[in-house]
């Protein structure tokens, strides 16, 4: 374990990075300076936003950077591939609350295994605990 935190990188459709952030801090209130967040207003041009989010990135001063984004395809995740391009910092895209939660506890580790850990916490996150299964019939009635 190394004694430097990696920086988490929110970048989601406003108001979801500061939304999760403000979650994150709930649980784990150590965590205010290891995460950074940009809400991507729906006007904004892609080329500001990723300006914003390099300046973020910059100011972080971290050597290395989580970016965590919403939605694959959408400008925030399309803004989050371009930032990391040439850097050593790692994206993983489809962010929820369980991801950004596993993130923050394993901030402390290498930065690929704190990926994996993430997504794998994203992914164990999501189930369906009660309820009717979903139909899979693909007929109507």
């Amino acid at each position: 374990m190394s004694g430097t935190a990696n920086h988490i990188l929110l970048i989601a459709h406003a108001p979801l990075a500061q939304a999760l952030r403000d979650c994150a801090v709930h649980v784990f209130a150590d965590c205010v300076s290891d995460i950074s967040v940009l809400d991507v207003p729906p006007d904004e041009a892609p080329e500001t936003t990723l300006a914003t989010a390099r300046a973020l990135l910059a100011q972080s001063g971290a050597e290395r950077t989580l970016v965590l984004a919403d939605v694959l395809g959408a400008t925030p995740s399309n803004v989050a591939h371009r930032l990391v391009e040439g850097t050593a910092a790692c994206l993983l895209v489809g962010v929820n609350l369980p991801m950004l939660l596993r993130a923050i506890c394993y901030r402390h580790e290498p930065l690929a295994q704190q990926a994996q850990r993430a997504l794998t916490g994203g992914q164990q996150g999501m189930l369906q605990t009660g309820g009717a299964a979903p139909n899979q019939s693909t007929s109507q009635n």
